[in-house]
């Protein structure tokens, strides 16, 4: 499984997991919603589970994907500051483009 990290997401993810109370915890990519040929994406801090995978990213972030769940594979996590600060998940290998 593949995942990518914007250098603007790692900024702010790094200040995240560099926390005390996040010392242990690592990103987790999730679906919160799918339908149809895409999904909706969110980010939590959390441990991997027994149905994970760490996928390490080339930002020196390991991210938790579920197993299995092919909406995850290939998916990009970017921060934008404009119009709207925040991240955006997307994933361009299941025609995930836009706001997801």
């Amino acid at each position: 499984m593949k995942c990518k990290i914007t250098r603007n997401a790692a900024k702010v993810l790094k200040r995240e997991l560099d926390k005390e109370e996040n010392k242990n915890k690592k990103l987790r990519v999730l679906v919160t919603h799918a339908h149809g040929d895409h999904a909706h994406y969110g980010l939590d801090l959390d441990t991997p589970k027994e149905n994970d995978v760490i996928v390490s990213t080339d930002k020196e972030i390991d991210v938790i994907l579920e197993a299995g769940q092919p909406f995850l594979d290939g998916v990009k996590i970017d921060y934008l500051y404009f119009p709207e600060e925040g991240f955006v998940i997307t994933n361009p290998s299941q025609g995930n483009h836009g706001d997801h």
